[in-house]
């Protein structure tokens, strides 16, 4: 049986080249500082808007990166409902959304409070509120058993399967999962930054629950960034950074735990993830400001409710070609109604009609109007 450092003797003693990871750690922290300090400074609009852009695209990335797709319209509309922005034009969500964004925003917004084995139960019962993965029941808001078997992180078809890894087994979690506990909720002299990667990385080891591990695991890191900066506000997202590099990250999380306790590459990787993950957050800043300069420009256009959604939608990155069924789809309009809509932003010079036409018509923003 292959070994993993949850085997080894002095586990959980990690240990890391501080003096490798040094200047590395340091471009991180300049890198953060600059982008809170950035996100500050700006109107408290344009702040809102970053941060329930961050959220929702953390939020989506996260359940992306297994395999789980969720409507960005519900995470944006609970985002926003919770934090108590307006929603008014986004549709109600259902309670799957509902509980991954409960769990994302205890971590974040309350991160200053202890983190429990209560409040880990809770956290994972939002996941999942029928009870079950998919088809699968499972065990909800309690450590898994020993009844399913080993823990294993398992791809490939069936009778072909190939294990990444093998968690301890079920009747260490109490003792684990008090030891990770512990620590998270104690200090030490380590960088919080560097703190937030080996809580990822411990946590997930471990592996306490039957499903939605991974899930935990990132929004604990997200709870330990928060803490480095002392801020709720996210204006970054560390889980669409690993969606963009998910084979890279299940990679450097496989050989680490193949490995031994010197997890100075698997720390390497993160604080480079995380570097990556800033470049995301000026392109989340750029988009917030596109849609206050074009909201700006045409101040003056008496733009209907209907008109004023889809708009902000396509602002915000609409999924797909904008056509007049979905419009009336949408804004629950009939497709005359819509069409006159839609007629009449292209008058303004807002939309224009896309290349192609027939029955499959589009329409895009016109790229000056931003």
């Amino acid at each position: 049986m292959t070994e993993y450092i949850h085997g080894l003797p002095n586990w959980p003693r990690f240990q890391w080249d501080q003096h490798g990871l040094a200047g590395k750690l340091a471009a991180a922290r300049h890198r953060q500082g600059r982008l809170i300090g950035r996100m500050l400074a700006l109107g408290f609009p344009l702040r809102e808007e970053a941060v329930l852009q961050t959220l929702t695209e953390d939020v989506l990335k996260s359940s992306e990166i297994e395999g789980e797709l969720l409507d960005k319209d519900q995470v944006r509309s609970s985002i926003a409902r919770r934090l108590g922005m307006e929603a008014a034009a986004l549709p109600s969500a259902d309670r799957n959304v509902e509980g991954v964004v409960e769990m994302m925003l205890d971590a974040t917004q309350k991160y200053k409070d202890e983190l429990t084995k209560d409040r880990l139960f809770g956290w994972h019962a939002s996941l999942f509120p029928t009870g079950r993965s998919g088809m699968r029941k499972i065990i909800v808001g309690a450590w898994r058993d020993a009844k399913s078997g080993p823990m294993q992180v398992v791809s490939s078809p069936h009778g072909r399967e190939r294990v990444h890894y093998e968690a301890p087994v079920a009747g260490r979690l109490d003792a684990e999962m008090q030891a990770f506990l512990d620590w998270f909720n104690g200090a030490d002299d380590t960088d919080p930054v560097l703190r937030a990667a080996l809580a990822h990385l411990w946590f997930v080891t471990i592996h306490p629950f039957e499903d939605g591990n991974g899930r935990i695991a990132r929004a604990i890191a997200d709870m330990s960034l928060a803490r480095s900066e002392e801020s709720p506000q996210r204006f970054y997202s560390m889980s669409a950074q690993i969606r963009i590099e998910r084979n890279a990250y299940y990679d450097i999380l496989e050989s680490t735990q193949k490995g031994d306790l010197d997890i100075t590459p698997w720390m390497d990787w993160f604080l480079g993830c995380l570097d990556r993950a800033f470049d995301g957050a000026e392109n989340t800043l750029a988009r917030v400001f596109a849609k206050a300069d074009f909201w700006k420009k045409h101040s003056a256009a008496p733009l209907n409710e209907r008109q004023r959604d889809i708009v902000n939608r396509l602002l915000d990155g609409f999924e797909g070609k904008l056509t007049s069924s979905k419009w009336a789809t949408i804004e629950k309009c009939s497709p005359d109604t819509a069409l006159r809509d839609i007629a009449d932003l292209v008058e303004r010079g807002i939309l224009t009609k896309d290349a192609g036409g027939g029955r499959s018509t589009s329409y895009s923003l016109v790229e000056d109007g931003h």
